[in-house]
């Protein structure tokens, strides 16, 4: 079971880490406040996911059995995740505010990324639950929660991207970003705050 933790873990970091790259390459020819808060996003979560491989392997691989010690290291984990989203979601609530009718240029690629995230997160929250249902552990209940979360933000960023590609030029299209990327800022504070403050159970013996 551990292995298994450990290998989705890695998939997880693997399939999350081309996300942030195609949308800051994408950010050169689209300005979309979306498709900003998107990429601030997934890069704080990028680095969550990091830290919780590096714990989750530390606590397996160390042998300890003291359950304090494995709680604290529970906590780093469910503390760091929670600031990383709360400061992301602060700077990108400054970030729709600040770009409020300006051009949005090409949001292609950010559209292409929530459409894949889509898929994949749906797919990896699955693969969490059902791990933690055969073997509670509190590193891999912080992800099934953030990937549920993470799902359905990213059918709201691929709502607010699309009806940007097709119809740019509408009135609405600027209060449509601003409110897509409202949203993921909503979620990230909102998420953050409740993973900072979970209560981790101390490990079985």
């Amino acid at each position: 079971m551990q292995q298994k933790g450990e290998r989705t873990l890695f998939a997880s970091v693997i399939l999350s880490a081309p996300g942030p790259l195609v949308l800051g390459i994408g950010l050169l020819f689209g300005r979309s406040s979306t498709q900003i808060a998107d990429f601030i996003r997934r890069t704080a979560e990028l680095a969550a996911l990091v830290v919780s491989l590096i714990v989750f392997r530390t606590i397996h691989k160390s042998g300890r059995q003291d359950a304090a010690w494995q709680r604290k290291q529970q906590l780093i984990v469910s503390r760091f995740v929670g600031t990383a989203m709360v400061f992301s979601g602060a700077a990108m609530l400054t970030v729709a505010i600040l770009s409020l009718g300006s051009e949005k240029g090409n949001v292609l690629p950010g559209l292409i990324i929530a459409f894949l995230g889509v898929v994949t997160n749906s797919s990896f929250w699955l693969r969490y639950r059902k791990l933690n249902k055969e073997q509670p552990d509190p590193i891999l209940a912080v992800q099934s929660r953030l990937y549920l979360a993470k799902s359905a933000v990213d059918v709201s960023v691929a709502a607010s991207l699309s009806f940007l590609a097709l119809a740019s030029t509408s009135p609405a299209a600027g209060y449509v970003d601003v409110g897509g990327a409202a949203v993921v800022a909503a979620y990230l504070v909102l998420t953050g705050i409740s993973t900072i403050h979970v209560r981790q159970p101390l490990p079985a013996a």
